[in-house]
């Protein structure tokens, strides 16, 4: 079968748009690594803007971890984007980071960095999820409480100005059940 002149040159020019994959709309596909931020990176955002958490209820926070909101940011230098719920304090009352990282040692690195071991207790959540927690005062020059998790390469992290770990918690295990991983 002989294809017509302009049909092969559109077929030409088709084949050679993109050198980039498409997304995958497959929900159990894996995530890339993040760009090369480091484990200790933390999200930025301002105290009084009002940017959606994708992945999380602005008033389901404000119930879990008992303030008022008063302003939610996005960090989109991590994917997906890092969410931090600001209140009346200087000091977001809600921390949310979802990190996939290039290996599962790079991933305890971050658990490790949130919840440090000589400060924390182990956590565990169903499914394989492992890491630490600390309440407030239990690590020194930091406000509140921590829960982080790893389960491969992915860490969750969570760090509340509340002084109960069990929020953090609340909110790493509802992260997890809502971008299903």
């Amino acid at each position: 079968m002989r294809l017509r002149v302009p049909t092969a040159l559109l077929l030409l020019a088709l084949a050679g748009c993109s050198q980039e994959p498409l997304p995958s709309d497959d929900p159990s596909a894996t995530p890339s690594p993040e760009p090369a931020l480091p484990v200790q990176a933390l999200p930025e955002t301002p105290r009084d803007g009002w940017t959606e958490c994708p992945y999380l209820d602005t008033e389901w926070v404000a119930q879990t971890n008992g303030q008022r909101v008063t302003g939610v940011g996005t960090d989109t230098r991590f994917d997906p984007p890092a969410c931090q719920y600001w209140s009346y304090p200087e000091e977001p009352q809600l921390t949310v980071m979802v990190r996939h990282m290039d290996s599962v040692e790079s991933a305890r690195a971050v658990v490790d960095y949130v919840t440090p071991v000589a400060n924390t207790q182990p956590a565990s959540l169903p499914g394989g999820w492992e890491g630490g927690r600390h309440g407030g005062g239990d690590v020194p020059g930091r406000i509140g409480a921590a829960f982080a998790v790893a389960k491969g390469t992915t860490a969750v992290a969570v760090f509340t100005n509340q002084n109960e770990s069990v929020k953090a918690e609340s909110v790493a295990e509802k992260v997890i059940a809502n971008l299903a991983l």
